[in-house]
């Protein structure tokens, strides 16, 4: 019994953990006691000393030092603010007049308007929430598909895990060693992807099964869409422009150009509106100058926390700080700041930072005692030696972390998986920021599984659970059950499937971050670092016959990728 405990502590510990959850204790204390009680076990095997403990603090003090994760509370409370103040209200009524004539049209605007709230809270309940609350009633009104209709609101809310700004990429970065920025630059194409397949999934229904998805009535007799098509037109090619011909722009990778040329085509259609209104030109609809106004708060905000990041003006901390500001100024600005408002965003910020932290600091306990009886290498050796190299890995690893997603949420996900998967990934020359996305997109589908997906059951609550009478049509509305809830979710948890295997098949989307490297298996170059005591003929054959150190910095940075090393080696 001794010498099983010996060789399987590793595996032992998953299954104590997989049991405490069972159990019923929240997730913080399982890890945290789960570690605590295999400590004890190692020190009576001998396995470990009662000394390893004595690291528990300094692990405690990483994680709450960290100043990576200071960018959690500022874009948790941009969002909530945000959220509060009626921005979610405003964009679902304006897009929904834009787009309600069309058949899907208001399924197109639940998922523009969840793109727009992910880009700007990065909060998945804040955007369900509000998204139920508005457009459900709307929809069930109208005819539209329970299913179908309960299916866009859930899925449209999680594009808030991919869409910068993403908590779940800041705890990725975090946990993968990586930069923030570069986890942002490298989601922007997967994030619109998926937003385009979830319109076109919309589309399709609309297409082959009508009346799922009916047109509404016209809200405003005049829309004038002509015009906001043809200022739309204008601004995009504006931007386009701008982002080809700028000088400043020549050289820097796409997802800069993405967002500067975003910003400068904002900026462009709302001078040509502001213009229109002041001067009485009437060159454009009032729903063109009514969307504009709308739109434009909102991605001024995405280009203040994105654009200065991308730019290099400011770190990801720094950004979310910045967002969190502007979050309270345009709340000011539209008189819906309140005291009341403002305490409960604080306070839903505060309990989601600390509920983030407890999983964080639960988790380092967990992991010294797993380092400590040397599980990471358990499972570094476990995954590298899988069947078919680089792909065995990358199939075996998604399938597990989408089964493990029907019990566990993201951050759950985030802090006990992804630092064993990591080791692992690197030894394989996997680009750890493609790496780091393609989880995160994979880890979306745990708010979209039934039966604990976390945005089925934001849905659920807002969603009507008995029949009522619609205040305008005055006709019966049925309710909406859980059970079609749950089967409006399996489309969009095939389609982020269907995204998974995308980013997997072609990893250039996301390698836009790094310029010139188009696979992610490239791995790292080899560096050679020779004894100090090496003479001048075994730093001949060390380097390639060259022994020559005096080159340029660059070279000699390329060759010891260390300019110390490259000094120490000189005086020798």
């Amino acid at each position: 019994m001794t010498e099983f405990l010996i060789n399987n502590i590793a595996p032992l510990m998953f299954a104590g953990l997989f049991l405490f959850m069972l159990l019923g204790y929240p997730i913080a204390f399982a890890l945290a006691a789960n570690g605590l009680f295999f400590a004890l076990i190692g020190f009576a095997l001998g396995l470990l000393q009662p000394s390893l403990l004595q690291a528990l603090p300094d692990r405690i003090w990483g994680v709450m030092s960290n100043e990576i994760l200071l960018a959690v509370p500022f874009f948790t409370f941009m969002g909530l603010v945000l959220e509060r103040s009626g921005m979610a209200e405003d964009l679902l009524e304006t897009i929904g007049q834009l787009f309600g004539s069309v058949r899907g049209g208001l399924a197109y605007a639940v998922v523009l308007v969840g793109a727009l709230l992910a880009a700007t809270t990065g909060v998945v309940a804040a955007s369900v929430i509000s998204m139920g609350l508005i457009s459900l009633p709307i929809m069930l009104r109208y005819g539209y598909d329970r299913r179908f209709a309960a299916g866009v609101i859930a899925a449209s809310g999680t594009l808030a895990q991919i869409i910068p700004p993403s908590l779940v990429l800041i705890i990725m970065a975090d946990q993968l060693g990586q930069s923030v920025g570069d986890m942002y630059a490298g989601a922007i194409i997967p994030g619109m992807l998926l937003t385009g397949m979830y319109a076109l999934y919309v589309f399709s229904v609309s297409l082959l099964k009508p009346s799922w998805a009916p047109a509404l009535p016209q809200i405003i007799k005049n829309t004038g869409t002509q015009s906001l098509v043809v200022l739309m037109v204008i601004s995009m090619l504006a931007a386009i422009i701008f982002s080809h011909y700028a000088p400043y722009l020549q050289a820097k990778p796409i997802d800069v150009k993405i967002v500067v040329a975003t910003g400068f085509g904002v900026a462009f259609a709302f001078s040509a509106a502001l213009t229109n209104r002041v001067f009485k030109l009437g060159l454009i609809s009032p729903l063109a100058e009514k969307v504009t106004f709308v739109l434009v708060p909102p991605l001024a905000l995405i280009f203040l926390v994105l654009g200065t990041i991308f730019l290099g003006v400011a770190t990801p901390t720094e950004g979310g700080a910045m967002g969190a500001t502007g979050a309270l100024i345009m709340a000011l600005l539209r008189q819906r700041l309140t005291i009341t408002k403002l305490r409960e965003a604080m306070e839903l910020t505060a309990k989601l930072t600390t509920f983030v932290l407890f999983i964080l600091i639960g988790a380092r306990i967990f992991s010294l005692t797993f380092y400590g009886v040397n599980g990471h290498i358990w499972v570094e050796d476990l995954l590298t030696n899988l069947p078919g190299g680089q792909t065995g890995f990358l199939i075996a690893v998604n399938v597990l972390v989408f089964f493990l997603a029907f019990f566990l949420d993201y951050f759950e996900l985030a802090f006990i998986i992804v630092p064993l998967l990591g080791p692992a990934a690197d030894k394989l020359g996997i680009d750890l920021v493609w790496f780091g996305v393609l989880l995160a997109i994979n880890m979306q589908t745990s708010f979209m599984h039934p039966p604990f997906g976390f945005a089925l059951f934001y849905l659920r609550s807002v969603a009507p659970i008995r029949k009522y009478l619609d205040r305008v049509t005055n006709k019966t509305i049925q309710p909406v059950t859980t059970a079609q809830i749950y089967w409006g979710a399996i489309p969009f948890l095939v389609i982020q499937l269907i995204v998974v295997a995308l980013v997997i098949t072609f990893p250039q989307m996301v390698m836009v971050y790094k310029d010139g490297v188009a696979k992610p298996g490239n791995k790292q170059q080899e560096i050679i670092i020779p004894p100090m005591d090496m003479n001048d003929d075994d730093l001949t054959s060390a380097f390639g016959g060259n022994s020559d150190l005096n080159k340029s910095p660059a070279e000699s940075k390329q060759l010891l990728d260390s300019e110390d090393i490259e000094n120490q080696l000189r005086r020798k």
